[in-house]
């Protein structure tokens, strides 16, 4: 359950060695960062899972008095003999984020309206020109073996991840921190001081691989772990299934539950007949196809939750014919989005508008939602001189996740109506990650995150997957901008200008925004949906118990 945020150095080995190991998926999630969101309406929370009228079927939420006891069994889709509790690095396989969610907290996190919100942090100030960033942790926290939290702690968390031996996810995030510049000021309080400005440096601090952990912390062969999450590891098997039991001492709500096992299915049918069939009270990731066997049993309920994840059609924007900006414009016409999501997803996905990030508060929502337009896309072909005779191919591969491979059928049915044929070229998923970069024209999946954390990612210059070559300098000097200004309202209009070019010029088609499903027993109650990309990752089992 993994994307490409955060892959660097020995974390970017780990990633190929999980793919050549398990080829089908790397579903949503690495990109779905700067990810950690709370569920305020809940209680202090530390996780992502919600956002403000983003959910389509809502569990009930966690009662005035809620049931104690019983055990929670979880069935998650994936799972490797390779997994690791370590939390730095536990961002590969969908159990790895699961487990960590559970052991971990991180300094910040997000409320559902994606409001900056404190976990272990106190309090948290920036300086006027945001170079650095000082937190100050509430008083009593507890790791799991009864250590108190610390400065210390911090500190040390920020040395290992900023390690390169350490292959932190959340290394990419952290690029302006370099080693020496996280200062203990006093027990409880730590200053950050960054190489250059960055007002959105408060994302890494609530990215959860950035989760803190104790001072002198090295997990035995990643099959240990020491946090300050609601539940504490009781027996982990990798690649099987992993049992926790409730932490005593944890400073936020719950748990509930007396016990937490969650078991791993790599195979989405064999989930969904344990869940039917008792074996587990709740499940992630279930399919668009497998929708309807939930939603016809009154037993069970689907959970679905409208994501931020996004699945973008990308155009390498240096490479004919896509150096030219008509026929970039031409096959963003050419695209019926719904019809796609209709007919690749079962229905289950938003329409995007070629543009990520659509809950950052720069989002330019008055922008129009692009539609197809055949005679348009015809005549920008004819100008840009292909009158009838372009012919592209089109790379996919299951490795990107479910429904890609259809969506690029459906697409090149579309695009015969403006005269251009679209070969489709299904490549292996060992071998489709090799070329990854290169495809002139292909796809890929991302999870939620804010527009300036994702340039980082994906679409500046130096950008580590910049897979569309994206480069424009108008755009460049609004990001620039954008990245050194404090103020909010100033930076969103920055954002809003810097989104409208892509939105023009850039080279993504987003056709859709995920919508994720879980499904769970009636007999549980305070699922959570999760809008951050990811699915019963993000799920804090803290909140659930049984009616």
């Amino acid at each position: 359950m993994s994307d490409h945020q955060g892959f660097s150095g020995g974390s970017l080995e780990r990633l190929n060695a999980f793919i050549q190991q398990r080829p089908v998926t790397r579903r949503q999630a690495l990109k779905g960062a700067a990810a950690i969101a709370g569920l305020a309406a809940l209680g202090p929370l530390a996780s992502a899972c919600g956002s403000s009228g983003t959910s389509t079927t809502a569990s009930p939420s966690v009662a005035a008095s809620p049931k104690m006891g019983g055990h929670i069994r979880s069935g998650v889709s994936g799972g490797s003999a390779k997994d690791t509790l370590d939390v730095a690095v536990a961002y590969y396989s969908e159990p790895e984020i699961a487990m960590s969610w559970q052991l971990y907290d991180s300094l910040l996190g997000f409320d559902p309206d994606h409001n900056l919100i404190n976990l272990l942090a106190e309090e948290w100030e920036a300086n006027a020109d945001a170079t650095e960033f000082t937190v100050r942790l509430k008083s009593g926290l507890e790791f799991h073996n009864g250590k108190s939290v610390t400065a210390d702690d911090v500190v040390f968390t920020f040395e290992r991840l900023l390690d390169p031996k350490t292959g932190a996810a959340g290394a990419d995030l952290l690029s302006d921190l370099k080693s020496g510049n996280t200062k203990k000021m006093d027990d409880l309080t730590v200053r950050f001081t960054l190489e250059k400005p960055n007002a959105i440096f408060w994302e890494a601090l609530a990215f959860f691989p950035n989760g803190i952990v104790p001072e002198g912390y090295a997990p035995k062969g990643g099959k240990s772990a020491i946090g300050t999450g609601p539940w504490i590891i009781d027996n982990f098997s990798p690649g099987d299934q992993a049992v926790f039991k409730p932490n005593p001492n944890y400073w936020g709500e719950g748990p509930y539950a007396e016990k937490l096992t969650m078991i791993q299915f790599p195979d989405s049918t064999a989930r969904l007949n344990a869940l039917l069939g008792g074996t587990v009270d709740h499940i992630d990731l279930v399919e668009g196809g497998q929708a309807s066997v939930i939603q016809a049993n009154p037993d069970f309920t689907l959970l679905e939750a409208k994501s931020g994840g996004w699945e973008p059609i990308t155009m390498r924007i240096d490479a004919k014919p896509f150096d030219d900006v008509r026929v970039r414009q031409a096959f963003r016409l050419i695209a019926d989005r719904q019809q796609m999501i209709d007919q690749a997803l079962g229905g289950f996905g938003w329409l995007g508008n070629d543009m990520y990030a659509p809950y950052d508060p720069g989002y330019p929502t008055d922008l129009p939602q692009r539609t197809p337009d055949i005679e348009q896309a015809i005549s920008l072909l004819k100008q840009a001189g292909y009158d009838n005779d372009l012919t592209v191919q089109f790379i996919t591969s299951e490795a990107i996740g479910a429904g890609h491979v259809p969506a690029a059928q459906v697409f090149a049915e579309q695009a015969k109506a403006a005269g251009v044929t679209v070969n489709v070229k299904k490549v292996d998923p060992n071998a489709f990650w090799d070329g990854y970069g290169t495809y002139v024209f292909s796809q890929d999946y991302w999870g939620t995150r804010n527009f300036l954390a994702q340039t980082t990612l994906s679409t500046q210059p130096n950008a580590p997957y910049n897979e569309s070559h994206w480069k424009d300098a108008e755009w460049q000097a609004l990001v620039d901008e954008a990245f050194k200004t404090s103020d909010e309202t100033k930076r969103n209009e920055l954002v809003k200008q810097a989104m409208t070019i892509e939105y023009e010029r850039g080279g993504y088609i987003v056709w859709q925004h995920n919508v994720l499903l879980d499904a769970y027993s009636n007999k549980l109650t305070g699922v959570i949906p999760d809008t951050w990309g990811q699915s019963a990752c993000k799920n804090r089992y803290n909140l659930m118990y049984f009616t």
